[in-house]
C-alpha cells in the first residue's frame, strides 16, 4: 500500500538531510522529484501542482524552530499536507440510525459485492448492529448468489427476490428487516461497466424513494487517472457521503488517495487491504500519511492488537515473563492470538522505519507458523510446560508425531530458549538497545 509512492518521496527527501537551512536553491531539486513521484503514483495533476505550491511557500515561509533541524521541519511540511490532501480527520460511519441504510455505488470489477459484505462484517463487530445485506445487482445473477456466498461465510442474512425491480425488493427488504429486528441494511447496487443513463437513473431513484444515511463510492484502487473521472460522475448525480477504495493490496501506485478528497471533498471512510472478509480498515489521513512517509503506524497496531488480546490475559502474561515462567503453552496461546491479527506482513509495514529496514519485503508463509503448532501441539503438556526434559528420544517422537524433522524439532526448542531469555531481559528493565 503506497509503498511506491513511499519509496519515491523518501528518495526525494533524501537530498536535503543535513542541509543547514531552507532556501529555494537547496530544495528545488528536492521538490522536481516529489512532483515527478506524484505524477508517476498518477495523482491528478492539477493536486501535484497544489500540493508543490503549498509546500514550498511553507517551507520558504516558516521560520525553523530550535528543536527542529531544517530537514526535519521540511519533512513534517510535506507530513501535513499529505494529511490535508487526505481529509484532515477521520470520518466514520453513520451508525445512529434505526434502522440505518447504506446504498453501494460503484463500477463492475470494483469489489463492490465484497465490500458490502466486509462492511457489515465491520458494523456488527465494532457497533454490535444486525446487519442485513440487500441483493438489487439484478442484472447480473452471479452478483447475488455472491452476495449469498458471502452472508453464508459471515451468518450474515441476506435478503433477496431475485430478478424483479430493486425499489420492489429493498421495500420488502426494509419490511424483513422491521420483523426481524435487523437495524442496519447495506443495499448492494448493480455495477456497470461504464457509467451510463440507466445505471445512475436507477440509483437516483433509490436514494430519491429511500433516502440513504450514507452512500458509499467502492473504487478500485489500481484503476489509476480513470478513478478521477468515474468518482466525478458518480458524486455529479448522487449525494455521496464517502468513499472506499478496494485492491490497495495489490500493485497498486496510491495516486487515486491523494486526488479523490480534493477534487470531490468526500471523505476515504475504507480501504480493502486483503481478500479476506475482515480485510477492511478505517482510513486515517495522519496515520497514512506516516505510513507513506515511511513513519510507522503504531496506533494501527495497537489498535489490531487490543481486538484480539485481552488486556488482563496480556497483564498476566508479561508476570510469566518477568517471573521466567513462560512456557510452550503460552506460546502457543500466542501464536493464536497473533493469527487473528491477519498477514504479519501487514504488520511489518506498519513498523516504523519498515522500508528502510526492508521490513516491507518480507515474506511470511503461513505454513510456517502452522508447522511450529504441529510441533507443540504433538508434545505432552508436560514437555510442554517444562521444555527442558526434551531430549534425543522426546524429540524424535515429537517429529514423527508432528510430521515434521527433529532439526526443525531442534530449531524451536533453540529460538524458544532465546526468546524467553531475551523477555526476561525486557521485562526486567535491565535490557539495552544493540545501537
Amino acid at each position: 500500500m503506497f509503498e511506491y509512492l513511499g519509496d519515491r518521496l523518501s528518495n526525494a527527501i533524501k537530498n536535503i538531510k543535513g542541509i543547514g537551512r531552507i532556501t529555494e536553491e537547496n530544495i528545488n531539486e528536492a521538490m522536481r522529484e516529489i512532483r515527478m513521484a506524484l505524477l508517476e503514483a498518477d495523482v491528478n495533476y492539477q493536486v501535484v501542482k497544489e500540493f508543490i505550491t503549498k509546500v514550498k511557500e511553507k517551507a520558504l515561509g516558516t521560520e525553523v524552530e530550535k528543536s527542529l533541524r531544517p530537514d526535519e521541519l521540511f519533512i513534517k511540511i510535506i507530513k501535513d499536507e499529505l494529511v490535508s490532501l487526505l481529509g484532515e480527520n477521520y470520518s466514520g460511519l453513520e451508525t445512529s440510525k434505526n434502522p440505518t441504510i447504506i446504498m453501494m455505488a460503484g463500477l463492475q470489477g470494483s469489489g463492490k459485492t465484497t465490500t458490502a459484505g466486509k462492511i457489515a462484517n465491520y458494523v456488527r463487530k465494532k457497533y454490535n448492529k444486525k446487519p442485513l445485506l440487500v441483493a438489487c445487482d439484478v442484472y447480473r445473477p452471479a452478483a447475488i448468489n455472491q452476495l449469498q456466498v458471502i452472508g453464508k461465510e459471515l451468518n450474515i442474512p441476506v435478503f433477496t427476490k431475485g430478478q424483479i425491480s430493486p425499489l420492489e425488493i429493498i421495500k420488502d427488504a426494509l419490511g424483513y428487516a422491521k420483523e426481524n429486528y435487523l437495524d442496519y441494511i447495506i443495499i448492494d447496487t448493480a455495477g456497470r461497466l461504464q457509467i451510463d443513463e440507466e445505471l445512475m437513473q436507477e440509483l437516483k431513484d433509490i436514494s430519491s424513494a429511500f433516502k440513504p444515511h450514507e452512500t458509499l463510492l467502492v473504487v478500485d484502487a489500481m484503476m489509476g487517472q480513470d478513478a478521477i473521472n468515474v468518482i466525478t460522475g458518480f458524486n455529479e448525480a448522487l449525494n455521496l457521503t464517502g468513499s472506499v477504495l478496494t485492491k490497495l493490496d495489490g500493485n497498486t501506485k496510491g495516486g487515486v488517495a491523494l486526488s479523490i478528497r480534493y477534487l470531490t471533498n468526500i471523505p476515504i471512510k475504507f480501504v480493502g487491504d486483503s481478500e479476506k472478509l475482515d480485510g477492511l480498515s478505517e482510513f486515517y489521513p495522519e496515520r497514512m500519511a506516516q505510513r507513506i512517509l515511511d513513519m510507522g503506524d503504531i496506533m494501527s497496531i495497537a489498535e489490531k492488537v487490543e481486538s484480539v488480546i485481552d488486556e488482563q490475559e496480556a497483564k498476566d502474561q508479561a508476570k510469566k515473563m518477568r517471573s521466567g515462567k513462560y512456557d510452550l503453552e503460552d506460546f502457543l496461546a500466542n501464536l493464536k492470538q497473533i493469527k487473528k491479527l491477519g498477514p504479519l506482513e501487514n504488520i511489518l509495514k506498519m513498523i516504523p522505519q519498515a522500508r528502510k529496514m526492508g521490513l516491507n519485503n518480507v515474506s511470511i508463509d503461513p505454513k510456517d507458523m502452522a508447522h511450529i503448532e504441529a510441533i507443540i501441539l504433538s508434545m505432552t503438556p508436560k514437555e510442554r510446560k517444562n521444555p527442558d526434559i526434551i531430549k534425543a528420544s522426546r524429540k524424535q517422537r515429537i517429529a514423527k508425531g508432528s510430521g515434521r524433522s527433529v532439526e526443525e524439532v531442534n530449531r524451536l526448542l533453540n529460538q524458544f530458549d532465546s526468546m524467553k531469555k531475551m523477555m526476561k531481559q525486557m521485562t526486567s528493565g535491565n535490557f539495552k538497545m544493540p545501537f
